[in-house]
């Protein structure tokens, strides 16, 4: 095997030992997936999939950065260019070009979570580097088209708890009808994600209203209108499962206006009269009205802000949105939060889950706000931190103000569907080792410790995202 049994545990014999109790008592436990981004239709289909390059590597943003760093085209990965010009749409050829740049990923997660999959999954007993491209390639391609490898078959395997999937508010839900009304017992639901009618600045931005309104029978073109379609098309998703809401913001500015000014700066948005400043409050009041609606209907919120998204504009003009160039940015969460916490901090029906890519605002900011208003909490590190160091930061820097019962879990946030065992792997053994220095410390009980372990790895998570029905 290349996966050492102690890997990210503490190289102190007598609190790696530690380590090793915590995690035996994690190590079998359901995994939730409660924030990701993997596809519905496979397991509505439940086709196999047949291309070991687009299921590990073209969907995963970690490899294309760093690829790209080196100087790999991303049409060489499998990127089509907007303007039509042909990508490479080889797989083999894609996976010949990472294992060739495999060593890049040295000491990065990316590394850890792919000798696990390929390990744990297929069965190397060697990193890639030593491998031959084509045999490796082949190799995964045999396991890909057995009966064991179909999407359910690995959730299943997986021992996945609860998948939750991240979907647009103009989603039909199609494939989670099909899910729900199979004869198969894995649980897969969707997220609202409103962003195409909430944020200005999007592409399409215009027609996304009118859909919304096609949809639900509403007239977007009013306040009051998009108010009631949300709420509609949030009882559709909440028929199918779904218990959270999902917001990807610029920034966490919330608003407080009264309705003469929603109505007013709505119609601005509209007529395409809305400047910078204007954007910005209608984001910040559409977050307000998530807000009130989860009071309402139950929905817990997750806000993920920090990101300045397509920062490369030559990859933006050539490639389009989502090709890896999103980068952290410094984020205000103190005063940007404060409309909202003035109106609803304190009603114990809501739930909002903080996440962030300004690693700075962890001691400064989230961690004394979820450290005091009963309605948020804190989401685990996330994206550029969801990495062994990132994950030991942030225990390090929360913990002492807001505690473990403020935080929510892990949660895996992928694409790559085969590297979610990895990555809850991972993420545990972390939060063991951490635990484990704690109890080395004196600063608590080893049974102390090991209950922690379990509510990290599961408890938290089963009751933020509201899964009582898994318990």
């Amino acid at each position: 095997m290349m996966l050492n049994k102690d890997r990210f545990f503490p190289a102190d014999p007598v609190t790696r030992s530690i380590a090793q109790r915590l995690f035996k008592e994690v190590t079998h436990l359901p995994l939730l997936c409660v924030h990701g981004h993997t596809d519905p239709a496979w397991f509505s289909g439940n086709q196999n999939f047949t291309d070991p390059a687009q299921l590990l590597i073209v969907p995963d943003h970690y490899i294309l950065r760093m690829l790209v760093s080196q100087g790999v085209d991303h049409a060489a990965l499998g990127v089509k260019p907007i303007d039509g010009t042909p990508a490479e749409g080889d797989g083999r050829k894609i996976w010949r070009l990472f294992v060739e740049n495999y060593h890049l990923f040295r000491s990065t997660p990316v590394r850890h979570w792919m000798d696990y999959t390929l390990e744990q999954q297929f069965g190397f007993d060697a990193p890639l580097p030593s491998l031959d491209a084509d045999d490796s390639f082949d190799r995964i391609s045999g396991a890909l088209a057995s009966d064991a490898f179909k999407p359910r078959a690995l959730f299943d395997k997986f021992n996945i708890g609860v998948l939750a999937t991240t979907d647009s508010c103009l989603d039909d839900l199609a494939h989670h009808r099909i899910i729900s009304h199979s004869d198969w017992g894995g649980h897969v639901v969707p997220t609202y994600r409103p962003d195409s009618v909430t944020n200005p600045d999007l592409a399409g931005f215009q027609d996304a209203i009118a859909r919304l309104g096609a949809l639900t029978g509403e007239d977007t073109t009013t306040w009051k209108g998009l108010l009631r379609a949300h709420k509609k098309r949030r009882r559709d998703f909440i028929a199918h499962g779904a218990t959270a809401t999902d917001h990807g913001h610029p920034s966490a500015t919330t608003s407080d206006l009264s309705k003469a000014e929603c109505q007013a700066l709505y119609a601005d948005i509209l007529r395409g009269k809305a400047g910078k400043r204007k954007k910005e409050a209608f984001r910040g009041q559409m977050l307000t009205e998530m807000a009130r609606m989860s009071i309402d209907d139950g929905l817990v919120m997750q806000v993920h802000v920090g990101s300045m998204r397509n920062h490369s504009r030559f990859v933006f003009e050539k490639y389009g949105p989502d090709q890896g160039f999103d980068i952290p940015a410094r984020t205000d969460f103190v005063s940007a939060l404060k409309p909202l916490l003035d109106i609803m901090g304190h009603d114990p029906r809501l739930t909002i889950i903080l996440f962030t890519l300004d690693e700075t605002t962890y001691g400064r900011e989230l961690a004394p706000l979820a450290g005091a208003y009963p309605c948020l909490r804190l989401g685990p590190a996330w994206w550029f931190f969801d990495s062994p160091d990132g994950m030991l930061r942030y225990r390090g820097i929360t913990t002492e103000i807001a505690g473990y019962y403020n935080t929510v879990g892990f949660n895996d946030d992928t694409r790559a569907f085969p590297s979610i065992p990895a990555r809850h792997d991972l993420a545990r053994r972390i939060d063991c080792s951490f635990l484990a220095n704690q109890v080395a410390e004196h600063r608590i009980g080893e049974d102390e410790a090991a209950e922690v372990a379990v509510d990290l790895a599961y408890g938290l998570a089963l009751k933020s995202y509201k899964y009582g029905h898994l318990s």
